[in-house]
């Protein structure tokens, strides 16, 4: 098995756990998340905007965007790096690719924090997305400009033992989940 189909048995078993914990989930996930954010205040960042079974970010994203800057991915196109566009809680959305929910008005900045979503995780700091590369192209891309913090949120039932990782999958540099932060 090459590790392209070892990623995908990978990612159903994730999306199964996922789906799982966010039928279990009853709001007020993200308050450990808040709670790191809150010794970052200021510092620009970016978080995104919940599809499917995510963990919802948003409350944390609030409480950031009364300090500094908050920004959402906005995909440019297939295998290019994400932008990340300014958001606040009350702004006017449109809808971007894959159903995800982006500013009205694109104003485009660079974080120095990344949220990142993931399908699944390792305590390790390895993380399974959904497979187009964007979030590695585009910590890749931050990374050679400045020190940039890529948090990974999940639900703590998206943990694996192992990830079938490559060379080009970014590491998180932390994961908050809705139980535990875990520091790389």
């Amino acid at each position: 098995m090459d590790v392209s189909d070892q990623k995908a048995a990978a990612r159903k078993a994730a999306f199964a756990r996922r789906k799982a914990a966010f039928d279990l989930d009853r709001g007020g996930a993200s308050g450990l998340l808040s709670s790191v954010l809150a010794g970052y205040r200021g510092v620009p960042l970016a978080g995104y905007m919940p599809i499917r079974s995510e963990i919802d970010p948003l409350a944390a994203m609030a409480e950031a965007a009364a300090h500094g800057p908050v920004g959402v991915p906005v995909i440019m196109g297939a295998d290019m790096a994400l932008r990340f566009s300014r958001w606040s809680p009350d702004g006017a959305l449109r809808a971007g690719p894959f159903g995800a929910q982006v500013p009205e008005v694109d104003d485009f900045f660079d974080p120095e924090i990344v949220i990142v979503p993931l399908v699944a995780f390792t305590r390790a700091g390895g993380r399974l997305g959904y497979g187009g590369g964007f979030y590695d192209r585009t910590l890749a891309g931050l990374r050679t400009a400045r020190p940039t913090l890529a948090i990974g949120f999940a639900y703590g039932a998206q943990e694996a033992d192992g990830l079938p990782l490559e060379a080009t999958d970014q590491p998180l540099d932390m994961i908050v989940t809705d139980s535990e932060v875990i520091e790389i």
